[in-house]
């Protein structure tokens, strides 16, 4: 076919999914890094999601000799100055508290043991990078979503911080929505649409 290939510079199987029903999966020729297992790592050094991003899509498209979609994304609560921020997926690795989904969840609701339902304030923020296989970034976004955090996880989907991010107007975490309603209001559902937006006007999937 002459489809475009494009990798989706990550191993999260829940990340994969999300990309490949925003984005439309007969558009690309997909892969990700789940099929690439023997390339390096891309070194996170940034600051900012936006700075990982691009490192992520520039290394694995020089590395694959391919476009490559990255995300960086993660949760920023205000009561901890922004924390986990760019940190969120190693936050309890950071902190020697174990590691994973799990052990970050109830490394954040010890810090927040005593902060007050009103001050529990949080978003989930996503941006996307886009590279081409000569390593340039064409394309970025971000997105985000505002929520607060609960005292108890609440919900079996989803993945990260989900079950602890509670959304007011929906009177529910990001963990009890369906994914498709979790797409219409994530901020990587958010994203990706945007980022979709973005290839039609360029019509990558005609280069």
């Amino acid at each position: 076919t002459g489809q475009m290939k494009l990798l989706i510079a990550t191993q999260n199987k829940g990340k994969i999914r999300e990309f490949r029903d925003m984005l439309g999966a007969d558009r690309f020729e997909w892969s990700d890094l789940l099929q690439h297992p023997d390339v390096p790592p891309a070194d996170e050094t940034g600051q900012t999601f936006r700075e990982n991003a691009c490192i992520k899509a520039r290394h694995y498209a020089l590395a694959l000799g391919m476009w490559a979609l990255a995300d960086d994304s993660g949760l920023e609560v205000d009561a901890i100055d922004g924390n986990p921020g760019v940190h969120s997926a190693r936050w309890a690795e950071m902190h020697n508290a174990g590691k994973g989904d799990v052990d970050n969840n109830l490394l954040l609701l010890r810090q927040l043991e005593n902060v007050d339902d009103p001050r529990r304030t949080a978003r989930f923020v996503c941006v996307l990078a886009l590279a081409n296989p000569e390593g340039q970034i064409i394309l970025t976004c971000r997105d985000t979503v505002e929520g607060r955090i609960l005292r108890a996880p609440r919900g079996t989907g989803g993945f990260g911080y989900d079950p602890l991010f509670y959304f007011d107007e929906l009177g529910c975490t990001t963990a009890e929505l369906p994914p498709g309603k979790k797409h219409e209001i994530s901020h990587r559902g958010n994203a990706l649409r945007r980022m979709r937006e973005l290839m039609d006007e360029i019509n990558l999937d005609q280069r």
